[in-house]
């Protein structure tokens, strides 16, 4: 069971402020456009999202990155193929979704079982999933586990997964677990900060170097709560902690699953400029090139981490190409054929 229902934007206290920091900054028409709001019910609370596109389109899911939400992807769906059906949804702990219960880890795994909950609401069999950054790694492990479900794979800067150097996988485990230990010994004044709209975006901006300005305010439409005194971030701190990772040689074993079509855009300024070390370089390297052994398709584009968001006219035409080309027109030769039988 799930609801949809109109869209709303911002609470009526932050929109006045959102409006008033956006004067002056050119933004796209096609984020304001009417969608509608996504809630389905898990066993923690909900997970939210936004739905474009007619009742019986083509099922796209729409994945973001670390620490975003399902705005990511406000300026980018307008331009895409209007026979799909998109759900973009907010990841547990982000957004406006549920934080998970006290004492619970956020990992991989668990943000993958997340994935399959939806899907189980949205009675889909077969569907298509486009993911940024931390959003491409459980596009890719989900397509891994359920292949006979995902029919195209859209990884906007990112490799589908995030390989570790096998002997370092036990100390990251650690790592994330003793911050979470670290954080729950932590009061709840500790953990929370209140800040003004404007503080909020100079924040967001601070941490998110390839942001806009704009980029950000569209972020921040799920991003932030109202609070007596000003603004919280919605998002669940305890994401912020070392994810449980897997080896390079298991990355390999799980991309070998991997049914469907695979395309994969990456910026040149983008996510393994900022976050990636030589050794990580070596292992995305070959995950690269085991897509392109598969006959997968691998682009670079100008642009950074969040080009799809800031610029979305740069990678629209090529996911667009590939969802005409991998599902649309696939669907439409097999309801062809099957008319020809009738």
């Amino acid at each position: 069971m799930f609801i949809v229902f109109n869209y709303s934007g911002c609470s009526a206290e932050l929109f006045p402020k959102m409006m008033h920091a956006l004067k002056g900054i050119r933004h796209y028409s096609t984020v304001k456009q009417a969608v509608s709001e996504l809630s389905v019910p898990v066993p923690w609370g909900e997970i939210r999202g936004k739905v474009w596109g007619p009742d019986h389109g083509r099922p796209v899911l729409c994945l973001h990155g670390w620490s975003d939400n399902c705005g990511t992807f406000n300026t980018l769906i307008p331009l895409l193929p209007k026979e799909c059906r998109y759900v973009a949804v907010d990841l547990a702990g982000h957004g406006q979704s549920s934080h998970r219960a006290p004492g619970v880890f956020y990992s991989f795994p668990t943000y993958v079982m997340d994935v399959h909950r939806v899907v189980d609401a949205l009675q889909w069999k077969k569907f298509s999933i486009i993911g940024h950054s931390m959003g491409g790694n459980i596009a890719g492990l989900y397509s891994a586990l359920y292949p006979e479900m995902v029919d195209a794979v859209v990884l906007l800067d990112s490799y589908g997964f995030l390989p570790t150097e096998l002997k370092e996988v036990p100390k990251v485990m650690r790592q994330g677990f003793d911050e979470l230990l670290q954080f729950e010994k932590k009061t709840e004044e500790k953990r929370i900060r209140v800040y003004t709209y404007e503080n909020a975006v100079e924040r967001l901006l601070a941490a998110n170097p390839t942001l806009s300005e704009q980029s950000a305010h569209i972020l921040l439409e799920r991003g932030v709560a109202q609070v007596e005194g000003g603004v919280v971030f919605s998002r669940d701190f305890r994401v912020n902690l070392k994810n449980v990772r897997i080896s390079f040689e298991q990355s390999l074993e799980m991309q070998s699953r991997i049914q469907a079509s695979v395309l994969v855009v990456l910026a040149e300024d983008g996510f393994k400029k900022l976050f990636l070390d030589s050794d990580q370089r070596k292992f995305t390297s070959a995950l690269l090139q085991a897509y392109r052994d598969r006959n997968h398709t691998v682009v670079t584009v100008p642009g950074d981490h969040h080009i799809h968001l800031n610029n979305p006219e740069v990678v629209a035409p090529l996911v667009s190409d590939f969802l005409q080309n991998k599902v649309l027109s696939q669907s439409a030769a097999l309801t062809n054929e099957g008319n020809a039988k009738l």
